[in-house]
């Protein structure tokens, strides 16, 4: 690994897909969850590229490409339009423009979501990778997308399933040498002892 791939700024795409927030019905809700939930478990400083879309699959297309091609962001999350309704067309765009799919991430965020709602099996979001980039569906709602990314935890805040976070550290020094780490408190990223500085 370079000095300069140790020493990059992680840039993250935050992308919300939904009609009518992008149509100003009413205010969008995950992009800001995204970033607050990131500035609380992210050590490193990061840059934000934001973009709040309809449901429509050649823009999400047009965005995911644009982000990791010519914004060359490190990470993209999306939030919204990963269920089974006709309009929900996230993860179709998402493959279609992903050099290779990552499906254990869609599998955790299934199951991580099967502990609070039996729809979780409903879900179909996807992670994949473009690129150097990883993408990673989210579910839409506020409450949802901390659950996936941190886990299932108990009253005493002990994890009981670990959160997709909690691999996309490793992830993202494997596919691009960037090293990013995590607050324990909120959600402990793991690597292997080799790989950690």
């Amino acid at each position: 690994m370079t000095a300069l791939a140790q020493n990059k700024t992680l840039k993250i795409g935050l992308v919300s897909v939904s009609d009518r927030a992008s149509q100003g019905v009413y205010a969008d809700q995950g992009i800001p969850e995204l970033q607050k939930w990131l500035e609380a478990a992210l050590t490193e400083k990061f840059a934000v590229e934001t973009r709040l879309i309809p449901d429509e699959r050649a823009k999400i297309e047009q965005t995911l490409i644009e982000l990791v091609d010519e914004r060359q962001c490190h990470l993209v999350l999306t939030t919204g339009g990963t269920g089974p309704a006709k309009r929900d067309v996230t993860p179709d765009a998402t493959l279609a423009i992903a050099d290779r799919e990552m499906p254990g991430f869609g599998e955790q965020m299934r199951q991580i979501s099967l502990h609070f709602v039996p729809t979780a099996i409903l879900s179909r979001q996807v992670g994949a990778i473009r690129k150097n980039t990883l993408i990673l569906n989210l579910p839409g709602q506020p409450k949802a997308i901390k659950e996936t990314l941190e886990g299932v935890k108990d009253a005493d805040g002990n994890t009981l399933v670990k959160g997709i976070f909690a691999a996309v550290p490793y992830c993202l020094q494997l596919i691009d040498g960037i090293y990013i780490d995590t607050k324990p408190e909120v959600i402990e990223s793991f690597r292997p002892k080799s790989a950690r500085r």
